[in-house]
């Protein structure tokens, strides 16, 4: 099925066939490494590896794919012991969980860090890119993408 042709759909898990529930917790145990192999998962909850293999790449957990947002932000920070540790840490205040980061070598005392981070609320990304530009050594904080 093409991606403009899926039909998605969002239905309580308690009426859900027992199959679909159990490839759920097999894709959970193997993203967080709690099984080796998707065969050893499949033992453990009980199910076949062709059933797993069937259902995996069309059930997801809602708030994995709907209630979290990305966001992208670039910085320009100066190149000063404890910025970025202080931008890392009022990220975890508002319990971003942190994507990826990439930052340049300092160039004139100061350098561009790129964070993507995952945020439950997208309400509050105005005021966290607020609180950001507000911390010592932050010279610049530009919202780059949101979904």
């Amino acid at each position: 099925m093409s991606d403009q042709a899926k039909n998605l759909v969002v239905v309580d898990a308690s009426v859900l066939p027992e199959v679909i529930l159990k490839t759920l917790t097999v894709k959970r145990m193997l993203a967080n490494r709690e099984e080796k192999s998707s065969s050893a998962a499949c033992r453990t909850v009980g199910i076949s590896r062709s059933a797993f293999y069937k259902y995996r790449d069309s059930v997801f957990i809602y708030e994995e794919q709907m209630q979290e947002h990305i966001f992208t932000v670039y910085l320009l920070l100066h190149d000063t012991a404890g910025v970025l540790s202080g931008v890392l840490q009022t990220l975890s205040d508002v319990q971003a969980n942190v994507l990826t980061l990439n930052q340049s070598i300092p160039v004139d005392g100061a350098a561009t860090v790129t964070v993507s981070f995952r945020l439950v609320e997208s309400a509050g990304i105005s005021v966290l890119c607020q609180r950001l530009s507000e911390r010592q050594g932050v010279v610049e904080v530009r919202l780059l993408s949101g979904t």
